[in-house]
């Protein structure tokens, strides 16, 4: 990882010269055509619900057992190779151009979801003063522009700091950690139907805190969308 000083000059210079490719650094564009198509696809059968792999389309033990506060996650891409780059080049990098390229890969995972607020995953006020930006609030931006949808980047806060949620962590360790951390603006939000972008999704722990604090606050649903689920 780099310093904020390092993560603020990069993006300084993406934003300036966004010519190669951030994977194969072929000039012309921030992530090329074939760079794109080697990217592992999020796709197969999957619970219909939090979107982990299952034998045939349908919904998963767990989320019958303890139904989850969103409706539904998609994701575009499996959390490894290219994608997994990406993902963390945005996120720690600084690489903020990179933003755009990667919503744009959003677009296919919708659907045929219904929403009309596109909102990001907030970060805690500390790490989002520590990274300088949000990097769910950086796709959710773009993905909205691109398909005309209303985007409200304080419509849900996260009201306490939580320690980073590691991947070896249990499903029940993680929602633990995240519970309550998250609360929505009932004044933004009430009878909305919202799009949840994150950046990554493990075991939806965090999507399932923040759809909950924004049902709360009078959301009429709430769909997670992710660039990258990792499974």
């Amino acid at each position: 990882m780099v310093n904020l000083l390092e993560r603020t000059s990069r993006m300084a210079l993406d934003l300036l010269f966004p010519s190669r490719c951030a994977l194969c650094r072929a000039g012309g564009s921030m992530l090329c055509t074939a760079c794109i198509e080697t990217l592992p696809l999020s796709d197969g059968s999957r619970c219909r619900r939090c979107w982990i792999p299952l034998a045939e389309q349908a919904v998963c033990l767990h989320c019958l057992r303890t139904p989850p506060a969103f409706q539904s996650i998609r994701a575009g891409y499996v959390m490894e190779g290219g994608a997994r780059q990406l993902v963390h080049q945005l996120k720690y990098d600084g690489m903020t151009a990179l933003a755009e390229p990667m919503a744009a890969r959003l677009r296919d995972s919708l659907d045929d979801v219904l929403v009309d607020l596109v909102v990001p995953v907030p970060l805690h006020r500390g790490r989002l003063r520590s990274r300088g930006y949000n990097q769910s609030a950086l796709l959710g931006g773009h993905l909205a522009r691109a398909v005309g949808l209303a985007f409200d980047a304080g419509a849900a806060r996260r009201i306490r700091a939580t320690k980073p949620l590691a991947k070896s962590m249990h499903r029940d360790e993680r929602r633990a950690i995240v519970a309550g951390a998250f609360a929505g603006r009932p004044e933004r939000v009430d009878g909305r139907r919202i799009l949840l972008v994150d950046d990554v999704v493990t075991t939806g722990a965090t999507l399932d805190s923040c759809a909950k604090a924004l049902l709360e606050a009078g959301a009429a649903a709430v769909h997670g969308l992710a660039f990258a689920r990792a499974d």
